[in-house]
């Protein structure tokens, strides 16, 4: 089947490439104890991907630019050397072509890890993530598989437009039979994507372009080659008792500098890391309400059936009677993404939007 899905590797200056941009981090960096390690984002994801590479001759990498180029955010560097054309493969523009291939390679047994440019690309194979790979194990009776991988940048990066800067977290949360992981950490990074790579289920994975670059402290145990992660398991980054905050991605980060914010003013905010969006890890969520009593919610994403007010819905079923203050919403503003950098600021959720919604949760707001 490998020597079928040979292609012949293209130039690294391909049009494609015209949309990379090398911006730096929105997220300011941090200070940890010395002496303790940290990994970016981006060698987290390559040091996983290597390493199941090596562990299984079944997994393979496909996509623009992910071989001689060494993918367009350098996620695939050394893989092409380690493991030659045959499980490095360089494919057209052509998300289609290349998706199509992918899913037929992982109902063959191999196990595809197929790299979008940006999600808003993946549009243009959604066919093929939806009706070929996700509904095939159901409509089989439990007879086909599709262990693939469908993993790239996701949602707003920076000054990049409309067409590249939409979450796509709600549209294939909602689709039975996909899994959706978005990671926050090194240690997410790593732990999540070997999980897709191992599962046996189609597994969409939505990265943030501008956590590529940043570094997180990370453990010896996070480090080993077995380390996985559960999928389906949120993660309380912070634990608070006033107020509880659930957002995903980037916005992790933004957060957890709401909280310190809060804590100024007295107010102590439990800050949730879903990193599963499909399963949706809705225990922990409610569990942390029904302490706090007090719920915000915050996506980049647009408010219009966002998969924080599929939380709200979750909260409000099965903890409404914990529920002190009416919940908080925060989402992208309800428009194609703005151009011009100060209009796109404006549509993203801002640290400062979150300290409002959870002052006014906590009935403090000025």
């Amino acid at each position: 089947m490998l020597g079928m899905l040979r292609q012949r590797a293209i130039d690294g200056g391909l049009a494609a490439s015209t949309l990379r941009r090398t911006r730096s981090a929105l997220v300011s960096a941090r200070s940890y104890a010395a002496g303790a390690k940290e990994m970016t984002v981006r060698d987290a994801l390559n040091s996983a991907i290597d390493e199941e590479m090596s562990a299984d001759p079944k997994v393979f990498v496909m996509g623009e630019e992910v071989g001689q180029y060494q993918g367009a955010y350098k996620i695939t560097k050394g893989l092409l050397e380690k493991y030659g054309p045959e499980r490095v493969y360089d494919t057209p523009i052509t998300e289609a072509g290349f998706t199509g291939i992918g899913v037929g390679a992982a109902y063959a047994g191999l196990k595809p890890v197929v790299e979008f440019m940006t999600f808003n690309f993946s549009m243009q194979a959604i066919d093929h993530i939806i009706n070929s790979a996700a509904k095939s194990n159901y409509m089989s009776a439990g007879q086909i598989n599709v262990p693939i991988v469908f993993r790239g940048p996701n949602g707003a990066a920076a000054g990049v437009g409309a067409q590249h800067s939409q979450c796509y977290a709600a549209w294939y949360a909602s689709v039975p039979g996909l899994k959706v992981l978005a990671p926050y950490s090194a240690e997410d990074a790593r732990g999540l994507l070997k999980a897709a790579i191992r599962d046996p289920d189609p597994v969409v994975f939505l990265e943030n372009e501008l956590l590529y670059g940043e570094s997180f402290p990370i453990s010896e145990e996070a480090l080993d080659s077995s380390f996985c992660l559960p999928i389906g398991k949120a993660k309380i980054e912070r634990e608070g008792k006033d107020v509880t905050i659930v957002t995903f991605s980037k916005m992790v980060g933004f957060a957890l500098k709401a909280a310190e914010k809060l804590a100024e003013e007295g107010i102590s905010a439990e800050v949730i890391n879903l990193r599963s969006i499909r399963p949706l890890d809705r225990a922990t969520i409610n569990a942390s309400v029904r302490k706090t009593s007090r719920l915000v919610t915050v996506e980049e994403g647009f408010p219009q059936h966002g998969v924080c007010a599929e939380i709200c819905a979750s909260v409000v079923e099965e903890s409404f009677s914990y529920l002190d203050a009416p919940v908080e919403r925060i989402a992208g503003a309800d428009v194609p993404m703005p151009y011009a950098a100060n209009l796109e600021r404006l549509a993203l959720p801002q640290v400062e939007d979150i300290v409002r919604a959870a002052k006014r949760a906590c009935y403090r707001s000025k």
